[in-house]
């Protein structure tokens, strides 16, 4: 190469990056006519329209690679004062590979995807992001750094059309469904998004560099927004439901009705209140045997409490499902109050919410601000005397209010300090609770380096009040290919935080280092690849031991450029540590041995019809014949765009292991025993369109615990053998759970549902190790069937003030 080509090529790569690093700017025009959301985009307006965004840049994998000719994507966007209106034109020179699977909305599925991200305060924080597949499914979400939330749910509108040179998209994006600030003139971050399904390719209008850890921060301006009048967002969603219940021994019907109302209090923030609530169409909790020291996590499924909570989750405060969760007072508590001849007849297991409403919004400096309240009401346990046959009501859970507070103030585009409170207040002697938090996340212009950390503060007011604290201190390298994080942290021994929080470890310090290497662009061999080492060291405030959440571990990630993905992970301890939650008592700890345990997680292509998942893994401690070994497996086959079934199945063997039985006196007492755990699932897809789809879940799950010893644990955390115990704590548990549903949005933000559900558990100390034994247990016990229908109607304010 001659000096003066070199110089030349040097020249427009430097002009490439120049061009790569700088914001790109599209001007919306405003329109007159009328626009018809139906994937044709022949209206004058369109055509007229000359500002295009186009010369899209490969997001993944080949990071920064120019759009094929053949894949040319153009996007326009006119607006009024009603909305944004977004076409797409999606060039394909092979249109008839174009994947087209029909999912419900939120799941992706195998379809091609064009998306448009918005920023309405153009600060770099938080994008409302709307995709469209090629099968004309919605997906929306609330994204954050590091986090999309599609449990958010926005009124849009879309359509798509396939045609012989590729396919069309056209949007219709009401000023309701995002925020921004109430200015003359609207500057707005602005992307936008195609992936082609086939190649797993993702391409952005502007350039998203994969060297900079930061995504959010990288989008382009939106100008051209002027005089706007937003109309008044006011809309009111009255539902009515339907049940039908019946099991061995009753019947039960009933009829409930109930309103959600939304309120655009003005452009940025939005009341949500729930009257008379009704969750009982949400997804089935998955009942396990848990042998562990800390309650069962659970999922939310209510859409109150997922919808637009991104702002209460902040700090990791806030775990919903403590509302109309649990009684306070256990059903153990309540028994052992009674006399020999009283029982419990009656005991609810959950409390009944009355009413919820939630604030939030952020302001055009950046300062975004939640406000949620809850009341759950007063809930009785029905306790018989044997010999009167009178029945009297103790209180297991007083009238409780929920309380969460948060501002959070952003800057810079890329910072962010925070504050969060949360109070739960119970009516009468029973105990109250308030947490509070400062959480900060300070980024580099250039998005290269993090520092971060919290501090939080609990005060629990009870029989005897206490105080504790919790703080952390984080600081990142984000970017290159060479990335690592440094952390430390300590919290306090009486930190408590799951009155409205969940909360497992406690009164402990810890350092934890992360340090990783990773490919930006594909090689001859990988997509993408991760190889990361960490150290983790949590001890005990107390003792000053070691505790059992500690790890050395090597995490290897990467896929194939035939679309498969591995993990491997291998996980180290190669000395002694304790827990000090298994005995369920302060201040004892038990002895763990050394160990080693490793996974291999394989994916294969998901664009294929056939598919699988599989996940070996064990444990080994350094003890004789002590050891856990699981397999996941789990098949799926898609019949076509409409049709799809999946099969999954996890075994788990644990031998020899140590786990805690009970007290006696003052004796903690453990036993040395072997477990088998099945969890098996069956989902299918039936999908008529893209409003309309067919889902069935069903899940059987069984395990049993069998103790072969007993032992008493020592005060230095050695176990002392002595079956003299002779404890019958043996367990053998199966839950089985089947739902068939049909969905149908025959408007927006209006749903017609009806679901079947049956679902039955058994538990008890006697063992049975026969699978097909424990099938025809379950399937012969008590069990319940429910059949209801349910119908959300959504109503726009201003669509009724038009009418009138």
């Amino acid at each position: 190469m001659t000096l003066s080509r070199f110089i030349i090529y040097c020249f427009f790569t430097l002009l490439n990056l120049s061009a790569f690093a700088q914001k790109k700017v599209l001007l919306a025009k405003s329109k007159e006519g009328n626009i018809n959301i139906d994937g044709k985009i022949d209206e004058e307006e369109w055509q007229k329209n000359s500002e295009i965004a186009s010369d899209f840049i490969m997001f993944t994998p080949d990071n920064g690679k120019l759009i094929d000719k053949e894949k040319k994507t153009e996007v326009k966007i006119l607006y009024d004062n009603e909305a944004i209106y977004i076409s797409a034109v999606l060039n394909d020179n092979e249109p008839h590979k174009i994947q087209r699977e029909l999912t419900e909305r939120d799941i992706f599925g195998v379809a091609d995807n064009f998306a448009v991200f918005i920023n309405g305060f153009n600060d770099g924080q938080q994008d409302y992001r709307f995709y469209v597949s090629a099968a004309g499914t919605q997906m929306d979400c609330i994204a954050t750094e590091g986090n999309e939330d599609y449990t958010w749910d926005a009124i849009w509108q879309s359509s798509v059309k396939i045609t012989n040179t590729g396919w069309i998209v056209e949007m219709k994006i009401p000023y309701a469904a995002i925020r921004f600030p109430k200015n003359k003139k609207q500057t707005w971050g602005i992307n936008f998004l195609r992936e082609i399904k086939r190649t797993t390719q993702k391409y952005t209008w502007n350039h998203i560099n994969t060297k900079i850890g930061a995504v959010v921060t990288q989008t382009g301006q939106l100008n051209g927004i002027e005089n706007i009048s937003p109309s008044t967002r006011l809309f009111f969603i009255p539902y009515t439901s339907a049940y039908y219940q019946k099991d061995n021994f009753t019947s039960d019907k009933t009829l409930k009705a109930g309103l959600d109302i939304k309120y655009g209090i003005n452009d940025a923030f939005t009341v949500d209140a729930i009257l008379v609530p009704d969750f009982g169409q949400t997804k089935f909790d998955n009942a396990i045997l848990n042998l562990e020291p800390f309650e069962q996590k659970l999922n939310e499924n209510r859409p109150f409490f997922t919808e637009g909570t991104n702002l209460f989750n902040i700090g990791g405060l806030f775990y919903s499902r403590r509302i109309g969760g649990s009684p306070i007072v256990s059903k153990e508590e309540v028994e052992s109050g009674l006399n020999s001849n009283e029982n419990i007849t009656e005991y609810p297991n959950t409390v009944n919410l009355i009413n919820a409403v939630k604030l939030s919004g952020r302001t055009k400096d950046g300062l975004g601000i939640g406000f949620l309240n809850a009341v759950t009401e007063k809930t009785f346990a029905k306790i018989k005397n044997t010999d009167t046959d009178n029945i009297k009501k103790e209180v297991i859970n007083p009238l409780t209010n929920y309380n969460i507070v948060v501002f959070d103030q952003r800057f810079r585009q890329n910072s962010s300090v925070s504050f969060i409170n949360t109070n739960t207040s119970r009516n009468g002697s029973f105990r109250d609770a308030n947490v509070s938090g400062l959480v900060f996340d300070l980024n580099t212009k250039a998005n290269t380096y993090n520092l971060s950390g919290d501090f939080k503060y609990s005060t629990i007011n009870d029989i005897q009040d206490s105080n504790g604290f919790k703080t952390s201190l984080n600081f990142a390298k984000t970017s290159g290919k060479y990335r690592y994080l440094f952390t430390g942290k300590y919290t306090s021994k009486n930190y408590d935080t799951n009155d409205l929080g969940i909360l497992y470890y406690y009164n402990y310090y810890s350092g934890y280092v992360n340090g990783s290497y990773r490919i930006l662009n594909p090689n001859k061999i990988f997509n993408s690849f991760l190889i990361e080492q960490e150290v983790n060291l949590d001890i005990d405030n107390t003792t000053n031991k070691i505790q059992n959440t500690s790890w050395f571990q090597t995490i290897v990630t990467a896929t194939t450029l035939n679309l498969y993905y591995f993990q491997l992970g291998i996980n180290f301890l190669p000395f002694e540590t304790f827990d000090f939650y298994m005995p369920l008592k302060e201040g004892r700890y038990l002895y763990i041995p050394s160990k080693i345990s490793g996974y291999l997680e394989i994916e294969s292509n998901k664009n294929k019809n056939l598919t699988f998942d599989i996940t070996p893994s064990f444990v080994k401690y350094n003890e004789a014949d002590r050891f856990t070994y699981k397999i996941y497996a789990g098949p799926k086959y898609r019949f076509n765009d409409k049709f799809s079934l999946a099969f999954s199945t996890d075994y788990t063997k644990e031998a020899n292991t140590i786990g805690w039985v009970g007290t006696i006196n003052s004796d903690i007492i453990f036993a040395r025993r072997n477990r088998e755990i099945i969890q098996s699932e069956l989902t299918g897809k039936y999908a008529i369109n893209n409003k309309m789809t067919f889902n069935l879940k069903a899940r059987y799950y069984w395990s049993y615990s069998d103790n072969r010893h007993y032992f008493k644990l020592e005060d230095n955390g050695h176990l002392t053998h002595n079956d003299s115990y002779n404890l019958n704590k043996n367990r053998n548990f199966n839950s089985w759970n089947f739902d068939l549903s049909y969905s149908w949005w025959f408007a927006p933000g209006s749903q017609l549902s009806v679901l079947y559900r049956n679902y039955a558990q058994e538990d008890t100390n006697m063992i049975e190790k026969n699978l097909s034994k424990n099938l025809n247990t379950i399937f012969n016990s008590n069990m319940t069937n429910i059949f209801s229908i349910s119908l959300r109607y959504f109503i726009d304010y201003n669509n009724i003030k038009h009418k009138l």
